[in-house]
Formats: structure tokens, C-alpha cells, sequence
């Protein structure tokens, strides 16, 4: 756990599948909630509803933040605003993957790029950073000095792009243009495994691109 004034960072690990282009894997995601005693947000809600909502307790959950629209960070989302009362957020440019797996259901409200959301005493800034999905969304908040990054940078380097929706070139403009740019001492909380920094991965840039990884 993380503490930052009266805001902080909590991860909880879930356990699941991921399912696209035909082909399914078992995976373990980062769900992240970020708030204080009172009010929080969960970054993808991926596969355990009651366990998300277990580490919410009895706080207002504020809305689910979808940093993408691959099932295995959304799959839990509607079991969870249904029953915490709270929206759906994704940015619209992920609906096609959304649909894939909920083709019942929309989301609540669409995130745009700019979009500052509030919990506490801290801001989330939604950038807009496509390659991996086109829909994909990081969370900067700079009073945590921290990134919510989803799958478009990890410990090591970009996201996956070999599959359907995806783009290596747009990843790394993506990482260029939208998070190298953040200080360097920035945490970057992902959406599978470890943490790292803005400072730790900035210069392996050349190498990602070399290897096209």
C-alpha cells in the first residue's frame, strides 16, 4: 500500500482468462483503487468482482476506470457498478472490444483524452495513448507522483502489439510523446506484474524500437 496524504494506492491481484483473435490465456491483473477513507476509483476491474469489492469496503466507489477494452480488464465491470451503484468509464475508441465482451451492455460515460477526474485531494489525468488498443488510457497523477499505465508500458518495455487492434508504432509514439514526458521519478503502476519508473525505462527507447518489441 501506498499512502500519500489522505489519498492512496492500493493493488489487488486477480486471476483470469484473456480472449482474442481465437486464442485464450490464463492471466493475473493489477486492479488499482485510488482514494481515501471516504470515496475511491477502481482502474479495470479484472475478473473477481466480490474481491474488488471487498477492497472498496464501505467507501463511494466514484466510477470503474477502463484503461482499455481487452476482456480481461473489464470483465468484472458490470457485476461490480451493478452492485456498487457507480459507472462504467472507457474511452470510445475501445467500444468494438467492449462489445466483444459485453454486447449487451454500453459503458456509462466515455473518458477523453484531457479529462481530470477527482478523488480526495488528488487528480487523475487521462491521456489518451493508443497502440495497444486504440482505446487505450493512462491515469497520471502527479500528487502521487504515479501512472496508472494499463498494458501500454510495462517494467521492460511497451505493450503487446501482435494481436487484432494493436499497432507497435503507435505504441511507442504513444510512450514517446505522452509518458516520457512525465519526471522521471514517476511510478509507473501497470496493468500485469511489477511497477517501475518513467526514469528506469526511458532510455531502453531505441532498443524497444530496434527489437520491434
Amino acid at each position: 500500500m501506498t499512502v500519500h496524504s489522505s489519498v492512496r494506492v492500493d493493488r489487488l491481484v486477480t486471476s483470469g482468462t484473456f480472449s482474442l483473435d481465437g486464442g485464450t490465456w490464463e492471466v493475473d491483473n493489477n486492479v488499482w483503487l485510488v482514494g481515501d477513507d471516504s470515496e475511491v476509483y477502481v482502474i479495470d476491474a479484472a475478473h473477481d468482482a466480490d474481491a474488488i469489492l471487498t477492497a472498496v469496503g464501505d467507501r463511494r466507489l466514484l466510477g470503474i476506470i477502463c484503461t482499455h477494452g481487452h476482456d480481461d480488464h473489464i470483465d468484472a465491470a458490470p457485476e461490480v457498478a451493478e452492485r456498487a451503484g457507480a459507472p462504467i468509464l472507457l474511452h470510445p475508441d475501445d467500444d468494438e472490444l467492449w462489445r466483444m465482451r459485453h454486447p449487451d451492455l454500453r459503458p456509462d460515460a466515455a473518458l477523453a483524452d484531457g479529462e481530470v477526474l477527482n478523488v480526495g485531494t488528488a487528480e487523475l489525468h487521462v491521456l489518451h495513448t493508443p497502440g495497444h488498443s486504440p482505446g487505450a488510457v493512462c491515469l497520471y497523477a502527479p500528487e502521487l507522483d504515479t501512472v496508472f499505465s494499463g498494458d501500454t508500458l510495462f517494467q521492460g518495455g511497451p505493450g503487446a502489439t501482435g494481436r487484432s487492434f494493436s499497432s507497435f508504432p503507435t505504441i511507442v509514439e504513444s510512450i514517446r510523446e505522452r509518458l516520457l514526458a512525465l519526471p522521471p521519478e514517476t511510478v509507473v503502476r501497470t496493468g500485469h506484474g511489477d511497477s517501475t519508473t518513467i526514469g528506469d525505462e526511458a532510455p531502453h527507447l531505441d532498443e524497444w524500437i530496434a527489437r520491434g518489441h
